[in-house]
């Protein structure tokens, strides 16, 4: 009789287990395919050859910029104008080489790290490299034997273990460091929270809290404030609470583990009773954009003025990593987080989408990194890829990359003064023989036009080579743009074209400065001598440009010289 009771119970037991398991993965985990499961196809091999599955706005463009990259989190770039990454999963820092604007290789440098996510580049010494393990922050002088040196101990063990870092507008170090639950009243006193600290890990202290997870942060170009997502709690299903960006103001408490959103008390969590109503301003900030449940909101990046669509200056570019404890996934997209000019929050818009499809996932946004002259970088963790998004213009929504190719200059490369351009188009491009080409500013502003000359008979359908030289004015911007239009004669639009190439500009000086007694010379201004009227061979290289803003003064062992800055340096890397 004993045993049949005893038997009875366990099979009780056992039924109200398993009942829990199919109700607790019916309502937490039944959408979390996308996310585990391997993508179902190379994102890398399809993109290049057709842009797709992935669906930008018109006017811009979408490439794999690097792969073979598993796990890339963060990316910053060093003054060469080469990429670090963190590839946290692999437990390794690897190192982009770019030249003309493609990666040539990448190697990993640092091996055997604890869970490497966070990067930064000191502002004071460009080369000195800061990256965060999950228990702790290290510096390291690039392109060098030295060792890393520790500077910060931190929280390791349960829960979110990714530490992002970077450097503020104030000149301090601020890393984020997640909860070790979903829920729970910590205790250690260092979770959930943001930090600042002087650069060599003194006066480490706390900045703001309340923040469960606050993988990702950057700082307005406007006003100079902290901006942050946040990854709301789990468990309370499909659509609270939501994922969040908060503006993060020093002192204050942003509400996790009592409240969340627009100061929305988690009743599920904290059955206290209080006097007030403990979700409310001065005590707890509310969401300043919320995000729908979920989407796992990581990389952010204001837009920059320069070389963007005015409609995009001051919005904001948000990573949705994509759900995994949602019965319906959501996320697996990047958006335009849309606001005015005082950060007014007016909507939110797909940017990019088509990662998520009926069979699974090709890949999960993570980092976004904006630069002027209409150029994002995006990493994803998923599919071991960054990509590159450019802004071609208004027209560029018309494929013409089988209507004309450019062969100089070549995008993102440093051009000279003047520029020498070349390629091949097809005959229906030109008009009696020839085509206008514009160099543009980076704020848009034209700096010199030429018109390209047929190397051929131009009366045909196939492509025909060309060739000129054009002079442009002093940019004022490091950023610009050829832009290549299709002669259109009749005027109508519906027969306008162009291709867009983005160039970097040298510097926005005429001539070197030069001083304590030394001189320019030579006949491009490369020499930097003690005699006024140095001579050299009138052979151009576009290295030479950059000593355009370079200093021409005296060095430490007394000798004339150009002072090797790095961004003199990064300027002759790239010419090469």
């Amino acid at each position: 009789m004993a045993k049949r009771v005893f038997t009875a119970v366990v099979g009780a037991v056992a039924l109200v287990v398993v009942v829990w398991a199919v109700k607790f993965y019916s309502e937490n985990l039944r959408g979390i395919g996308p996310s585990v499961t391997k993508p179902p196809g190379d994102i890398s091999e399809v993109i290049n050859m057709t842009g797709m599955p992935l669906r930008v706005p018109a006017g811009f463009s979408i490439e794999i910029f690097a792969k073979d990259l598993p796990g890339v989190r963060v990316m910053e770039k060093d003054p060469f104008g080469n990429w670090w990454v963190s590839q946290t999963s692999e437990g390794m820092i690897s190192l982009l080489e770019v030249q003309d604007g493609k990666v040539v290789r990448h190697d990993p440098v640092f091996r055997g790290l604890r869970k490497p996510h966070g990067l930064a580049f000191d502002p004071q010494s460009p080369f000195m490299l800061y990256f965060a393990e999950e228990d702790k922050i290290s510096r390291v002088p690039t392109y060098s034997e030295g060792p890393p040196e520790k500077i910060a101990d931190l929280p390791a063990g349960d829960g979110h273990f990714t530490r992002t870092i970077g450097f503020g507008p104030d000149d301090r170090l601020y890393v984020s460091i997640g909860s070790s639950c979903n829920v729970c009243i910590e205790l250690d006193n260092r979770r959930a929270k943001i930090f600042s600290m002087n650069r060599d890990g003194s006066d480490f202290k706390e900045f703001a809290r309340g923040l469960r997870n606050a993988v990702f942060f950057d700082w307005s170009y406007v006003d100079g404030k902290m901006w942050a997502t946040e990854m709301g709690r789990d468990l309370l299903g499909d659509d609270v609470p939501p994922d969040e960006i908060n503006v993060i103001e020093e002192g204050k408490n942003y509400g996790w583990p009592t409240c969340y959103g627009k100061n929305i008390h988690d009743t599920d969590f904290d059955k206290n009773t209080y006097v007030r109503n403990p979700c409310m301003e001065p005590f707890e900030m509310p969401s300043h954009v919320d995000i729908p449940a979920h989407s796992a909101a990581l990389g952010l990046a204001f837009i920059p003025e320069e070389g963007w669509p005015e409609e995009y200056w001051y919005d904001l570019i948000v990573a949705y990593h994509g759900s995994w404890n949602r019965s319906v996934p959501t996320g697996y997209k990047v958006v335009r987080i849309k606001l005015d000019a005082h950060g007014k929050y007016e909507g939110t818009e797909d940017f990019i989408a088509g990662w998520l499809t009926k069979d699974g996932a090709l890949g999960r946004p993570v980092d976004i990194v904006t630069e002027p002259g209409g150029v994002m970088y995006i990493t994803d963790d998923k599919a071991g890829v960054i990509y590159k998004v450019a802004y071609r213009g208004s027209v560029a929504e018309k494929d013409v990359s089988d209507l004309i190719h450019v062969s100089e200059p070549r995008p993102d490369q440093v051009i000279a003064r003047p520029v020498v351009v070349a390629g091949e188009a097809r005959g229906n491009w030109y008009f009696e023989a020839s085509f206008p080409i514009e160099i543009l500013d980076g704020d848009g502003s034209s700096l010199g036009v030429g018109i390209a000359q047929a190397q051929g008979e131009w009366m045909t359908t196939d492509f025909v080579p060309f060739r000129t030289t054009i002079d442009y004015k002093t940019p004022k911007h490091p950023n610009g743009t050829v832009v290549f239009r299709k002669d259109n004669p009749s005027g109508l639009p519906e027969h306008d074209a162009e291709l867009r190439v983005p160039v970097r500009f040298p510097g926005g000086k005429e001539e070197p400065r030069a001083s304590g007694g030394c001189f320019v010379g030579g006949c491009s201004g490369q020499i930097c001598s003690d005699t006024p009227d140095a001579v050299s061979t009138c052979e151009w290289t576009e290295a030479y440009a950059c000593y355009r803003a370079a200093k021409c003064e005296r060095q430490t062992d007394g000798a004339c010289g150009w002072t090797q800055t790095p961004e003199l340096l990064a300027c002759i890397q790239s010419a090469k």
